[in-house]
């Protein structure tokens, strides 16, 4: 079993309120309001500057050229591509990228961002990297889990784009090369560092729980 198998088995419950939140469900049918969609969005492009920089953390707390080269990649791919990619969805949704600097954190933005940074900053690269792992890899079996579903349409789906990105063959990749990474660092963990691991992996799927509500009720 790999140890990514091992985070999910010990976050089970959580995990499925992630995977198949309500939020998602409204994406997969297609009735997930517009508003609630624009929220989201506005929060997440906030979520990736924060996520930006829990990258720079990892080039920091690396301890081989292996693993700094890895994050400069996260870097890198944020600040070139995604978070442009990102500015410019935003803009078919009707969200200015004026809008977008304008925007207030929300409660759980803050809260799950600072999470990920200080498990960086307290911890280890890895404490890092399982933080990260959520996000990194929820979305695309979120996805996984919605193309299974019979409630699931694409046809005339406003949300299509958004799904099938997740489940694009580069977005698995990129899943792929995670799992890799998390695999190479947690190689010699001791049973008690693995049951701190799962804590921080628990929490942090909580935060992305709280995220899809902070999206669907349009908390801040």
């Amino acid at each position: 079993m790999t140890f990514f198998q091992q985070l999910k088995d010990a976050a089970r419950e959580e995990w499925a309120a992630y995977t198949q939140h309500d939020f998602v469900r409204g994406l997969g049918d297609g009735s997930l309001a517009k508003e609630s969609f624009q929220h989201y969005l506005k929060q997440d492009y906030l979520f990736l500057l924060q996520f930006t920089r829990a990258w720079g953390l990892a080039v920091y707390k690396s301890g081989s050229f292996q693993e700094m080269r890895y994050a400069q990649a996260g870097v890198n791919a944020m600040l070139d591509t995604e978070i442009q990619l990102h500015i410019d969805y935003c803009k078919e949704w009707g969200i200015s990228e004026e809008q977008l600097l304008k925007e207030p954190e929300a409660s759980a933005c803050v809260a799950y961002t600072r999470y990920v940074l200080d498990c960086g900053f307290s911890g280890s690269l890895l404490d890092l990297h399982v933080a990260l792992m959520p996000c990194l890899v929820g979305y695309a079996e979120s996805v996984d889990w919605l193309l299974t579903q019979p409630s699931t349409t694409l046809e005339n789906n406003p949300y299509r784009p958004w799904i099938e990105m997740y489940s694009s063959p580069e977005y698995k990749e990129v899943v792929e090369l995670a799992k890799c990474q998390l695999e190479y660092l947690a190689k010699d963990t001791t049973p008690a560092q693995q049951a701190r691991l799962m804590d921080i992996f628990r929490t942090a799927t909580r935060m992305e729980v709280a995220f899809w509500e902070m999206g669907l009720h349009r908390l801040m």
